[in-house]
């Protein structure tokens, strides 16, 4: 069984900067766990050391979150498409007055 992960930019340094890997998982847990035994650069980017999912980052499966589905216990299927966001931050405070 294949899925396919997209990689954020953010995290293809840690990936040989692929931006797709193909992985055979059950769920959204174990596809995590090898990941992170494949490329272990990624560990601590996406979970922490409890296993759980950083709070700046969100998981896709089939374009739909997995807080939504079933965490990460969310079976996985053939073909599926998994998708890791972490949030993005920055930009400039708006200056009273300025336009």
């Amino acid at each position: 069984m294949a899925v396919t992960v997209y990689i954020p930019t953010s995290f293809r340094r840690a990936t040989n900067n692929r931006a797709h890997i193909e992985v055979a998982a059950t769920d959204v847990s174990r596809l995590l766990d090898q990941l992170e035994a494949s490329y272990s650069g990624l560990k601590g980017l996406v979970r922490d050391e409890g296993g759980a999912v950083h709070h700046h980052v969100n998981i896709y499966v089939n374009s739909e979150a997995i807080e939504s589905l079933q965490g990460l216990r969310t079976p996985l299927r053939d073909g599926d498409e998994v998708t890791i966001i972490p949030a993005l931050a920055g930009g400039r405070a708006r200056t009273p007055g300025a336009s």
